[in-house]
């Protein structure tokens, strides 16, 4: 993982939770870490990581992950073995 991509990652961890979070900047740290991203139907997005798989859905209209979004990714990454 680059700077940008641990930067992101960092921002998943902090507290309290943010909600400016761009989705992009998000499925492109998570590529970074290994991730199969696959589209689903509509706005799922399923993710594979470290054997752990999850379905998110892409924000719409607006391009920044809500403050639940963002608490279910730091799950998934737990889960997944990913932290700081």
């Amino acid at each position: 993982m680059n700077q940008k991509h641990r930067r992101t990652l960092e921002l998943i961890f902090d507290n309290p939770v943010r909600s400016n979070i761009p989705w992009r900047e998000i499925e492109n740290m998570l590529k970074a870490a290994g991730a199969e991203i696959t589209a689903g139907e509509g706005s799922r997005v399923r993710i594979a990581l470290n054997g752990v798989r999850a379905v998110f859905h892409r924000p719409h209209p607006q391009k920044e992950t809500d403050k639940g979004a963002v608490r279910s990714m730091r799950r998934f990454l737990i889960e997944a073995g990913v932290t700081r």
